[in-house]
């Protein structure tokens, strides 16, 4: 749902409640640390839920900002690290890996209750189904899209990381051993009262384990990069790369793998909830984007089924975590696709498993 506050009059106070923003103490950090900007202040809801909360904001001189703060109820106090984020853009920022500029961090959660950060509100189009894909794009803008999302990747995983001062952001080595410990706890953690978990997520677990490449290099690994986490222009060229909440440094195959798990070719059985926007014609298949990735990267991609099956064994354990807190209650947010939360982490976990024989 969307929601906004309109101004009335001068005093940001009057502005109608936003959930999520106190407009006046959030009106004053603007006016103390973002120049140009001329209250009172409009804030819109545009992208919310289980996930961080993102606000359009727009000042009476027409000036257009995005502020993003964690969901307004979380449990995970190391999640939604909003300075995370605003440091991996800012580092970028003079990259040739396209993403917001950024105005600023507050991390005084007097202010609004929470951490937030300020960054440009890039215009375009956000594909987040078939019918906005069809609307916006024609068939050599889809085409232009899969390459330019293939090509940015290769971009972001160019990137030195010490150059831009991200060398101490995280660990460089042991990326997908870590990330194996850290979703199988998750997993094991989510435990529905009266359910059973289930044992395929446990055994492809196991396989994972027993069978992780070399790492190629260490590079910013966005972890959730795929077509509805950027901004295209009206051609298809990605503008904004977004939604930085869980990037690290790591192995760049595993961003390669999750955007494959994302990218379905017309014709398949989605293994995913709903259709995803590449089901209809005029954008590359999964091997062209993977090949393309390749050339721009240079990274050899022949163990690449692993990281396409270690992407659907994640999305079951994310998946089952979501499920297990809905189960329990927690109902705030997006609640799109809950129901088929159940049998969703099965369903992930047999794909990942008929990945690693080859179907």
């Amino acid at each position: 749902m969307t929601t906004s506050a309109s101004p009335k009059g001068t005093d940001p106070m009057a502005a109608e409640p936003v959930e999520g923003i106190d407009i006046g103490p959030v009106t004053a950090w603007f006016e103390a640390n973002v120049d140009g900007v001329v209250p009172p202040l409009d804030f819109t809801l545009i992208a919310g839920g289980r996930s961080n909360l993102t606000f359009a904001v727009a000042d009476a001189a027409g000036h257009r900002y995005a502020l993003r703060r964690p969901p307004i109820s979380h449990v995970l106090p190391t999640a939604h690290d909003m300075a995370r984020e605003h440091r991996v853009m800012s580092a970028l920022g003079p990259t040739a890996v396209p993403v917001p500029a950024t105005f600023g961090l507050c991390t005084d959660v007097a202010v609004t209750g929470s951490p937030f950060y300020v960054m440009e509100l890039v215009d375009g189009h956000i594909l987040r189904d078939t019918a906005t894909v069809e609307q916006v794009l024609d068939m050599a803008g889809r085409w232009h899209a899969g390459l330019s999302l293939a090509d940015t990747l290769a971009a972001l995983h160019d990137v030195d990381v010490d150059a831009v001062g991200l060398g101490d952001f995280a660990r460089h080595d042991g990326y997908i051993d870590r990330q194996l410990r850290r979703w199988i706890g998750q997993f094991r953690g989510s435990v529905v009262p009266g359910e059973e978990l289930p044992d395929v997520v446990e055994s492809v677990h196991d396989r994972l384990a027993a069978s992780v490449p070399p790492q190629q290099g260490t590079a910013i690994v966005h972890g959730d990069y795929r077509l509805d986490n950027v901004v295209l222009g009206d051609d298809g060229s990605v503008r904004a790369v977004l939604d930085w909440e869980i990037c690290t440094l790591g192995d760049p195959l595993a961003d390669l793998g999750l955007l494959l798990v994302y990218w379905t070719d017309p014709g398949d059985e989605a293994a995913l909830a709903g259709v995803t926007p590449t089901a209809v014609p005029g954008f590359p298949s999964r091997q062209e984007i993977a090949d393309r990735y390749a050339a721009g990267s240079g990274r050899d991609i022949g163990t690449l089924d692993f990281y396409v099956a270690f992407g659907y064994w994640k999305l079951a354990c994310i998946l089952q975590g979501v499920y297990a807190r809905y189960a329990g209650g927690a109902a705030a947010g997006d609640r799109t696709s809950v129901d088929t939360f159940a049998t969703s982490a099965t369903t992930l976990a047999e794909r990942a498993s008929a990945v690693l024989d080859g179907r």
